[in-house]
């Protein structure tokens, strides 16, 4: 199978309308879409990237109105969704019946989110609701190019829409919203403290806590380049080398084979998967990663960085 390249989103549109797969570009990273009401389409996305089973992905929506038809929409989860929809935020919901087993892991709630990039959104008005995790093979570095899915998944899925790099670069927050405590289980660019300004009693739960398991992203090795991830505190820890890159907030000494110098944690988090995937095409063995301080999206940009450590 050959992957074709697409830039209008009506043409992305009917392939998912026909149950294939097409990578789309939201603000976030890259994501695989599929139909989220139709099971095989939904099994070949897991296919496609390897991914595990226990997994359960995220269902994208147009419009945040469409999430009553999929989920039962608490309180809380409804005051997020006003105050973040269209955004990085994914709301975890009681589902209610009639999805594919495997959009949920077979659990009795579903992530849902409302995209901002035009052009998920121009996708999405003519599909209505698709799943779409990162368009990536599982465990590799989320994609923020066009060329980064092609690299992962040429030959493997049907169409990628063509957009520009995304605006966030790393995957969305994800919040528990069942009960009357919205429980942050994946940080990211929706932080902590937007979330208190609007229910004060929001808190973060340990990655490994038993309602992690809710959040895709959470229970299996990822964002891992080849290379091995070394954590940094600081320049006077740096180790250049001709095999090693460098990404951080600060221009390190001389000698590494690629540099990737940022001017704040946000810019660091927008570049950080593509400078993974840079340091690996040219073989690199090792990146040296500048840690941040863990506020704001600090605290995402730290997860991400600490679990390519790992892996």
């Amino acid at each position: 199978m050959r992957t074709r390249l697409f830039q209008d989103p009506v043409d992305a549109a009917a392939v998912l309308r026909d149950g294939g797969l097409c990578a789309i570009p939201t603000e976030t990273v890259y994501g695989l879409a599929a139909r989220a009401d139709e099971a095989s389409a939904v099994a070949r996305v897991f296919e496609a990237k390897g991914r595990p089973s226990d997994n359960p992905l995220i269902v994208h929506l147009g419009d945040a109105a469409e999430a009553d038809v999929i989920a039962h929409v608490t309180e809380v989860g409804r005051a997020l969704l006003d105050a973040f929809a269209p955004g990085p935020l994914t709301v975890v919901l009681p589902a209610r019946l009639g999805l594919p087993p495997a959009v949920t892991a077979g659990l009795d709630t579903v992530a849902i989110r409302v995209p901002a990039a035009p052009l998920a959104l121009a996708v999405l008005g003519k599909t209505g609701p698709l799943v779409a995790p990162s368009a990536n093979r599982s465990g590799r570095p989320s994609p923020t190019t066009w060329e980064a899915v092609i690299d992962d998944l040429d030959g493997r899925i049907g169409a990628v829409l063509q957009g520009p790099p995304t605006d966030v670069g790393i995957e969305s927050t994800v919040v528990d919203a069942t009960g009357d405590t919205p429980l942050i289980l994946r940080p990211g660019a929706v932080t902590l403290d937007a979330l208190r300004a609007l229910v004060p009693n929001a808190r973060a739960v340990d990655p490994g806590a038993e309602a992690a398991r809710r959040s895709p992203g959470t229970r299996h090795r990822h964002y891992a380049p080849r290379a091995r991830v070394r954590l940094v505190h600081s320049v006077d820890q740096a180790e250049p080398a001709p095999e090693a890159a460098w990404i951080g907030v600060s221009e390190p000494p001389p000698g590494y084979a690629q540099v990737t110098a940022c001017a704040d944690a946000a810019d660091y988090a927008r570049r950080l998967f593509d400078a993974f995937r840079r340091a690996d095409a040219a073989g690199l063995g090792r990146i040296d990663a500048e840690v941040v301080p863990e506020v704001g999206i600090g605290v995402a940009l730290l997860d991400r960085l600490r679990r390519a450590a790992a892996g």
